[in-house]
This record gives C-alpha cells, sequence and structure tokens, in this order.
C-alpha cells in the first residue's frame, strides 16, 4: 500500500471534476423494485492534485454531487515531471491489473476509459497505459490510484535516502 501519501486541502483549488462511470442500481422491496443510482467521480486540479469519490442517490444528478463532495474530501499530491509519471509503476486493485510507463512529449494519454479520466485529471499529458484484468470502473480507478501513490519523483528518494540529488543519480 501506498506509505507517501499527502492528503491536500481543497481551499483556493480550481478543481474540474470526470464522471468515470454511473450505475443504475435496484433494490427490491416487498412493495416492488426502487431504482437509484451509484456514480464514480474524479476531481482534479490537473497540476498534480487529484481524488475519486463515490456517490448513491435517487437521482443522476444528486449521486454525481455526491460524488464530487466525496472526491474532494479525498484530495492526494502526485508527482508530475514535464508532463508525465517519473517512472513505470504496476498495481493492482481487485481483479483491475494496470501498468502505467512514462512517455516523452507529444505522446498523447494512451489509455482507456476510467484510467484516462484519472491521468487527465492529474495534470498528466503524456503517457502509456494498460489494464489487464477487470475492466470494472470502480476497480480500475482505485488500481490507477494504488500506482499514482506509489510514484517518487528523484527528490523524494534523495531526502528519503538523506542523500543529495547528484547522489541519487551517480551512484
Amino acid at each position: 500500500m501506498a506509505k507517501n501519501i499527502k492528503k491536500v486541502k481543497t481551499s483556493d483549488l480550481d478543481l474540474k471534476d470526470r464522471l468515470v462511470a454511473i450505475n443504475r442500481v435496484t433494490k427490491v422491496t416487498k412493495g416492488g423494485r426502487t431504482f437509484s443510482f451509484s456514480a464514480i467521480v474524479v476531481v482534479g486540479n490537473e497540476d498534480g492534485i487529484v481524488g475519486w469519490g463515490l456517490g448513491k442517490a435517487s437521482e443522476v444528478t444528486t449521486a454525481i454531487a455526491k460524488g464530487v463532495d466525496a472526491a474532494k474530501k479525498n484530495l492526494v499530491k502526485v508527482p508530475v515531471i514535464n508532463g508525465t509519471i517519473p517512472h513505470e509503476q504496476i498495481a493492482k486493485y481487485g481483479g483491475a491489473r494496470i501498468f502505467l510507463k512514462p512517455a516523452s512529449s507529444g505522446t498523447g494519454v494512451k489509455a482507456g476509459g476510467a484510467m484516462r479520466a484519472v491521468l487527465e485529471s492529474v495534470g498528466v499529458h503524456d503517457i502509456l497505459a494498460k489494464s489487464k484484468g477487470s475492466s470494472n470502473p470502480h476497480n480500475l480507478v482505485k488500481a490507477t490510484f494504488n500506482a499514482l501513490l506509489e510514484m517518487r519523483d528523484a527528490y523524494t528518494v534523495a531526502e528519503h535516502r538523506g542523500v543529495t540529488l547528484d547522489k541519487v543519480f551517480n551512484g
């Protein structure tokens, strides 16, 4: 699990929300079927800060609003260097397995559905991503967050080891 989780305050951030998936769920009661909606939402400032939330309500708009509120309470900081990630990363959550690889400038976001929403919200412009196993959007979002939270840039590694930045690269 991620050890370097950095929680972020929501004040004075320009957050944009993206709807990843919406599900209609049914509860069978004595009086018949009751329909409600579950929405998974990702918010981010496209500059390294991102969060996800799950909202459930009897109407779609209310479910999305609850998801956005939950996501704002769950913001984390992710290292983004020159529009891409610092290094390759593999992560999983449930049946979803993902692989993230940094890409050169101009490549674009090569990722599917749920992963694309998370990566664009973070502010990554160039990345290669592959999802294997389950395509469940809930698990894909959580696996992508696991991968992003494991990311460490060179400054963090140098600080953790207690050495200079030159020592990290030159051994």
